[in-house]
């Protein structure tokens, strides 16, 4: 049998690029249940949009002459023929030197490098599945298409953060069909960035709740101050979130800071948390149609990994892990995600639905929109209906 053709598209490859993640794990392989796992595909076609002076691309063509890089996106779909002639594409557009707007979004040519992509399907009249990383796009309305041109063309499309495929600590599931009325998440980093994987991590989670996703019908986002007021309201009915749930997500963390420089295991009260902070806080509260509630806050400082905590009906205590990134390289926890991907381009089924991250684009744009005009969003676009993968796609063992 003929092993599948990979071409990747990608805004630059550099050391600790995402590009680099997925690149350079098709060419070496990676750990995987303890074996070296080696790809069984080949990685022939490399697109690179920018070249930075740390750049590894041309490094990695002289290592591995099998994959060429090629002008253009459409020469390496095509290895420069006419019509399409690799197997599966992987669109990796993070980093780079991009412009920002004015929201503080980057501008990421995902949706660019996608049509020029779909362009070559049309041209060819037919199509292979496509990888996207992280949020479609920094615009809704283009994201929306992405995905409604995949259903057009009825190839598989999967994108999204790696978080919701690493380990979990302990590696919980939320039971299908089980009743789910709050949940929190607590985040590093900042927006536009690191919302997109805390908001993946969520959903991820909460779209085996009863009833299965109904979408999402507002979003609030507020800082800084703002958060802190949040945080002594003491419940979501008055402003704020569950402190339970918020102070099960601290328990969970493995990077959580010391309040106390003399005493590194107590948990910060939330007098000391502002001081703990190196970028400003940041909180994302949203209902769901069913009427779940949910908070994502980024708090940069005070944690380095990514926690979730739920409150499901008739259960005492809260349901609560630790999403473990490891946080030195060569950052293992993108090798679930890779096999994810790696299934999917082997089977033609995409692991799971890309509802999902449709769904998870557009509240990071919404979370954006309301920062920007200090306000409550209103979100009907995102009355996204979907139906979770029957097992569990987390790695777990």
């Amino acid at each position: 049998m003929q092993r599948p053709k990979i071409a990747a598209v990608v805004t630059e490859h550099r050391e600790r690029s995402h590009a680099q993640h997925f690149v350079d794990r098709f060419l070496w392989g990676y750990p995987w249940h303890g074996q070296h796992h080696l790809p069984s595909m080949d990685l022939v076609a490399l697109y690179t949009d920018q070249i930075p002076k740390s750049d590894l691309s041309r490094d990695r063509a002289r290592r591995f002459p099998a994959m060429k890089i090629y002008p253009t996106i459409a020469a390496a779909l095509t290895l420069g023929g006419e019509k399409l002639a690799v197997d599966g594409v992987m669109l990796i557009g993070e980093h780079g030197d991009y412009p920002r707007n004015e929201k503080g979004q980057t501008l990421w040519p995902r949706y660019e490098f996608f049509q020029q992509i779909v362009d070559v399907y049309r041209h060819s009249g037919h199509s292979c599945p496509v990888f996207s990383d992280k949020h479609l796009s920094w615009k809704w309305e283009w994201a929306n298409e992405m995905v409604e041109t995949s259903r057009e063309l009825g190839f598989p499309f999967m994108a999204g953060s790696s978080i919701p495929y690493v380990q979990r600590l302990p590696p919980v599931e939320i039971p299908r069909d089980a009743e789910v009325e709050e949940v929190v998440c607590v985040a590093p980093g900042g927006v536009d960035g690191y919302d997109i994987h805390a908001l993946e991590g969520i959903q991820a989670m909460v779209e085996r709740r009863k009833g299965g996703e109904t979408g999402v019908k507002w979003l609030h986002g507020v800082r800084q101050d703002a958060v802190f007021q949040a945080m002594e309201k003491g419940s979501w009915d008055r402003g704020g979130w569950d402190p339970e749930l918020f102070q099960a997500c601290l328990c969970r963390s493995h990077s959580i800071a010391a309040g106390r420089p003399a005493y590194r295991h107590g948990l910060p009260g939330r007098d000391e948390i502002p001081a703990l902070l190196n970028e400003e806080a940041i909180a994302y509260r949203f209902q769901y149609a069913d009427g779940l509630k949910a908070t994502m806050l980024l708090l940069e400082g005070l944690v380095h990994d990514f926690t979730f905590a739920a409150r499901i009906k008739g259960r005492q205590d809260p349901l609560s892990t630790l999403m473990y990134v490891d946080g030195r390289r060569p950052r293992h926890f993108f090798n679930a995600q890779m096999n994810a991907v790696e299934e999917m381009f082997l089977t033609g089924k995409a692991i799971c639905p890309i509802e999902r991250t449709l769904l998870t684009t557009g509240l990071t744009a919404a979370g954006v929109e309301s920062l920007w005009i200090g306000q409550r969003i209103d979100t009907p676009h995102l009355r996204i209906r979907y139906e979770p993968t029957a097992t569990s796609t987390f790695w777990n063992g």
